[in-house]
């Protein structure tokens, strides 16, 4: 029996390979800003950038984005709890795209929303389309919990969280012109 394109094998594959490059490098980049590793700031550094872009207390919004980043690349990576990790990281990427990134136009060469954008859309494809058989939710027979009404409330959830963490957000100070 051959193995042909659309095979469930290759799609769960497919899936995995997904999940744990997306799930990784976000734990990872979740990691620079909670514990400074990775050549990140830590807590305190990233707090200041915070506050510079007009989230006050920075460190309290460092920390949340920090454990949002770091705990849903982490449930991405073992597919687990279905659309839970990938609405953890929706609402910060909403909150890197508008805050940071979308007066820059589309592409990271200028500093764009590309790379937010792109992280955003495959949150939201991995939700919808699920975990896979290899995930800790397929194994513990939570995978059947996930209905469309389920994944699309999560999802709301992130995208709330992420515009709720904007509005909280005061105008960033001005740089004086000499």
């Amino acid at each position: 029996m051959a193995i042909a394109y659309g095979d469930s094998l290759l799609f769960n594959l497919g899936l995995l390979l997904i999940r744990v490059i997306f799930g990784l490098v976000m734990a990872g980049h979740g990691s620079q800003k909670l514990f400074g590793w990775l050549g990140g700031y830590g807590i305190a550094g990233t707090g200041g950038f915070f506050e510079s872009l007009g989230f006050r207390p920075g460190r309290a919004f460092a920390t949340a984005a920090a454990l949002s980043e770091f705990t849903g690349g982490l449930l991405l990576t073992l597919g687990f709890l279905g659309p839970i990790g990938p609405a953890l990281i929706l609402a910060v990427m909403l909150v890197a795209a508008i805050s940071v990134h979308w007066r820059n136009g589309l592409f990271v060469a200028t500093n764009g929303v590309e790379v937010p954008l792109l992280n955003s859309a495959v949150m939201v494809g991995i939700s919808l389309i699920g975990f896979g058989t290899y995930s800790l939710d397929y194994v513990l027979g939570l995978a059947s919990f996930w209905t469309p009404g389920l994944i699309g409330l999560a999802l709301a959830v992130g995208v709330i969280g992420g515009f709720g963490n904007l509005l909280f957000r005061s105008q960033p100070p001005t740089t004086p012109t000499v």
